[in-house]
């Protein structure tokens, strides 16, 4: 199982990369292949991530993955059981893929169905 951190400063004041790493790395025994970290722009949102490989192992999978050019980023922790089925639907109305990973689906459907895509 993954590990994911957040921060978030609602006034807008900037975290440092210490304080999302000290986070990140807190549970780095959820994830032992591999480790990213990503800030907005202003520095008042940070993410973490401690990966633990399951459906795509290949650098691509790797989080906090950003979606369509950096609109959207996410830090995932579960499993999409039909993503499989939810990818091909998606790839059939355009979407292109650079993962195997259920979390670029995940992004994909989000992109195409907005709160919708819970029901699928």
């Amino acid at each position: 199982m993954c590990g994911i951190a957040c921060i978030i400063h609602l006034d807008n004041t900037e975290i440092t990369a210490d304080s999302i790493d000290l986070l990140t790395d807190a549970v780095a025994h959820r994830g032992p292949d591999g480790r990213g970290i990503w800030m907005n722009d202003s520095k008042s949102v940070a993410l973490g991530h401690r990966r633990l490989s399951i459906i795509d192992i290949s650098e691509n999978g790797k989080q906090p993955m950003r979606f369509d050019q950096g609109r959207f980023t996410i830090t995932f922790n579960g499993e999409i059981y039909n993503f499989l089925e939810l990818k091909a639907e998606l790839e059939s109305n355009g979407y292109v893929f650079r993962s195997d990973s259920d979390t670029e689906v995940l992004l994909a459907a989000y992109d195409a169905w907005g709160e919708k895509m819970l029901a699928r």
